[in-house]
């Protein structure tokens, strides 16, 4: 792997890790999947490939976002405007 590409790798794993500490299924679980994913391709040399994966770790990454995101609004949803349809 280039040098480029690892750093890439390094910081879209450092990014996925931050952004586990906060899944719905709890950090461990996140961090067991997220290790088991990368470690499924250390082996991969092709920087073709290498560039393939680190984009598919990209959407993963704009995936959990909107998750989150999601979630602080029905959150917010059910704080400010159910209480409201509940007097009607």
């Amino acid at each position: 792997m280039a040098n480029p590409l690892r750093r890439e790798v390094l910081n879209l794993y450092k990014n996925l890790l931050y952004l586990g500490r906060e899944y719905p299924k709890g950090t461990d679980y996140f961090r067991n999947r997220l290790k088991a994913a990368f470690l499924k391709n250390k082996d991969v040399k092709d920087p073709e490939k290498v560039k393939q994966l680190i984009a598919r770790g990209e959407f993963v990454i704009k995936e959990l976002e909107a998750l989150y995101y999601l979630r602080k609004y029905r959150a917010m949803k059910q704080r400010y405007y159910d209480d409201d349809e509940k007097n009607n």
